[in-house]
């Protein structure tokens, strides 16, 4: 497994209805992208959740680097970012993932944190072992769809992320509104920690 995002960030005064009508028109084109587990189509609204920007930031959970890679080169990447500009896209090893007790139920919002891996001295195994029976745990949360770990071994940061069918999750991070969810591949990404 894969982990992949990227943001577009918006001037507070962004009319945000231009990103609803584009989910809206746009959104059902990675219902069936061979190679792709989960894309969340992922809005912040400023003043909405705490949020203090207005922010698209699509999140992605790859079962192969080839779908990946064809969604970046050949795909849908290409009309984002004709319109918008090419945004930095941050990727993340896959510590763990697993589906939750709501997985097919519609969408609501998705939560992200991101936090460092703990300084030098510590074992890395049991650092990761940790994120990955915390991914089993948050699983078995009433409304999870889907929960997953990754590691950007660049910046030394852990990547939480989980998917939930109600709308309070009260969990730490950042909370996005979903406003489509594509999950062609959500069976065929590999279940519990990823080594």
């Amino acid at each position: 497994m894969h982990a992949m995002q990227y943001e577009l960030t918006f001037p507070a005064d962004y009319d945000m209805r231009v990103i609803h009508a584009r989910v809206a028109r746009v959104g059902h084109l990675l219902d069936d992208w061979d190679g792709l587990g989960l894309k969340a189509y992922l809005l912040r609204e400023r003043g909405t959740d705490g949020s203090p920007v207005n922010q698209y930031a699509p999140f992605y959970l790859w079962d192969t680097t080839r779908g990946m890679n064809r969604f970046l080169w050949c795909g849908p990447f290409q009309g984002l970012s004709d319109d918008f500009g090419r945004p930095a896209v941050r990727q993340w090893s896959g510590v763990a993932y697993e589906v939750g007790g709501a997985v097919g139920s519609p969408a609501a919002v998705a939560v992200r944190q991101r936090v460092p891996v703990p300084p030098d001295g510590v074992v890395y195994a049991d650092v990761m072992e940790g994120e990955a029976e915390a991914v089993g745990k948050l699983a078995q949360r009433d409304g999870v769809i889907a929960a997953a770990a990754g590691v950007d071994t660049a910046r030394w940061e852990i990547l939480r992320f989980s998917v939930w069918a109600h709308d309070a999750p009260g969990v730490e991070g950042e909370v996005f509104r979903v406003l489509h969810l594509s999950t062609p591949g959500l069976t065929r990404l590999p279940r519990g920690r990823q080594w």
